[in-house]
């Protein structure tokens, strides 16, 4: 026993390569079981494991003991948000955006504007904070999170009983608007940091709206539409093999992260530009369409970064500090409250027959609930942080003990964090309610054997029809090939 245990080298980055490879095969050798029986989703039962295994839990692992700090956070969420809304573009119907222009429109506009501020009035109430700094709160949940938008609306069997152009109008929605909620963002930050309105004003027309989201667009767009043009020239001249399609894409995504990033441009919007204009044709998703590449980013980049996400939840920022002493863990679930039931749902209700892809109160209430927040408002949160101690996108390793904003600087995470933590298990787990909801909703006899086994679309919803309007087919003689 003691030569056994003097060889023994189960360190905390051991044992945590253990867990998460442990968790992702089990989840990979039962993964239709859990998605078509059970529907459950990755990103609850991920955040789970990390909290079991934790430092508040087994305290197996503590990522922070190991020196990861907010830069090491940011640059993950960067890179998990920046992959999956590329994958969005990707993956949306050959030239969705052109045909169904307007109703991302209205979800990117109207309903996010509404979210934005009804939120940012429920932290000022209930916190007491400044209006700047609800503000800045409420721009890091605005958004709906891509990577839980994917989990839910990418292959499963629920996903299969809502109306293609619903699925379709989300997971638009969920690639556009991490990026364009900079522009909310920084309406706060520079409410915070600039001392004239003029000079605010200037900076959020010039650096937010025009470099950051205008030409961090056009440049995904190029990059997307060279790329495309590239690989289909080294496919046609049999410079390139099917097995490598996967790694260009993986790696075109990372380009564009680095490439916005470089630039100060919205990474995020490039990503999502390039994604839809490499996939602007139909002729990438052809090729690949037998690959099911974002089942294989869920499983090991999304996944991995809920398992840190849990191992990472500040619990003991949800009660008073110092700096925070309106925190507290019934406020926090209050605002948790408001905000799902208030966020979304009644603007979404209210501008039902202005967007033109909801054709139902059934599908504006659904539209309405599934707006989730995660990985995207994790890397706002940090972003934000980084502007105000620093003024620029790189953070501090650690909030600084002194500074003019530390209040806000302070306030900020915590809030971000729990209300992250409530998205993922309510929109993670209510498939399955909705699931056993309309299971029991039927009369016996039309009843699947299995609860919430029903394959049929979801009722109160139309259905017929709904895949031709969305996605056109793919012409491959006018594509060239």
């Amino acid at each position: 026993m003691a030569w056994i245990h003097k060889h023994l080298e189960p360190t905390s980055a051991h044992i945590l390569y253990l867990v998460l490879s442990t968790f992702l095969i089990l989840y990979a050798l039962f993964s239709r079981f859990i998605r078509n029986r059970l529907h459950l989703s990755e990103p609850p039962l991920a955040t789970l494991v990390g909290i079991a295994f934790g430092p508040k839990g087994a305290d197996v692992f503590d990522p922070q003991s190991w020196g990861w700090e907010d830069n090491i956070t940011q640059e993950a969420a960067r890179i998990i948000v920046g992959v999956q809304v590329f994958a969005v573009g990707v993956e949306l119907p050959r030239g969705y955006l052109k045909r169904h222009w307007k109703s991302v429109a209205m979800m990117l506009g109207p309903v996010m504007i509404f979210s934005w501020l009804i939120t940012a009035s429920f932290i000022y109430g209930i916190f007491r904070t400044g209006f700047s700094t609800a503000l800045i709160v409420s721009a890091c949940l605005a958004p709906t999170d891509p990577v839980l938008a994917a989990s839910v609306l990418n292959t499963s069997q629920f996903a299969n009983r809502v109306p293609k152009r619903l699925r379709h109008m989300l997971s638009a929605e969920s690639g556009c608007n991490d990026g364009t909620s900079f522009p909310y963002l920084y309406v706060g930050i520079f409410a915070l940091l600039e001392e004239t309105a003029g000079f605010a004003i200037k900076e959020w027309v010039l650096a937010t709206i025009l470099w950051q989201c205008v030409f961090g667009t056009i440049l995904g767009l190029v990059i997307g539409l060279c790329a495309n043009r590239a690989l289909r020239v080294a496919e046609q001249s049999a410079y390139v093999g099917g097995s490598f399609f996967f790694v260009f894409y993986f790696l075109l995504a990372l380009f564009c992260v680095g490439v916005g990033s470089s630039l100060g441009t919205d990474d995020f919007l490039v990503s999502f530009g390039a994604g839809a204009g490499f996939a602007w044709d139909g002729w990438f998703a052809s090729k690949t369409e037998e690959t099911h590449l974002p089942d294989v980013l869920d499983l090991l980049l999304n996944s991995t970064m809920f398992v840190y996400f849990g191992a990472i939840i500040p619990w003991s920022r949800f009660s008073p500090t110092p700096e925070t002493p309106n925190i507290a863990v019934g406020k926090l679930i209050s605002l948790l409250v408001l905000v799902l039931f208030f966020r979304r749902i009644p603007i979404v209700l209210a501008m039902k027959r202005l967007i033109p892809d909801i054709e139902t109160y059934r599908e504006a209430l659904f539209c309405g609930h599934f707006g989730p927040m995660g990985v995207g408002a994790l890397f706002l949160v940090i972003e934000a942080r980084a502007q105000l101690e620093t003024e620029t996108s790189r953070p501090f390793p650690h909030p600084p003990s002194e500074h003019p904003h530390k209040a806000a600087i302070e306030t900020i995470w915590p809030i971000v964090c729990f209300v992250v933590l409530g998205s993922i298990m309510v929109h993670g787990l209510s498939v399955a309610l909705i699931s056993v909801a309309s299971h029991y909703s039927k009369p016996k006899g039309e009843r699947a054997p299995l609860i919430g086994g029903e394959t049929e679309g979801l009722d109160g919803m139309v259905h017929d029809g709904s895949g031709d309007v969305s996605t056109p087919q793919v012409s491959f003689e006018s594509m060239g090939t």
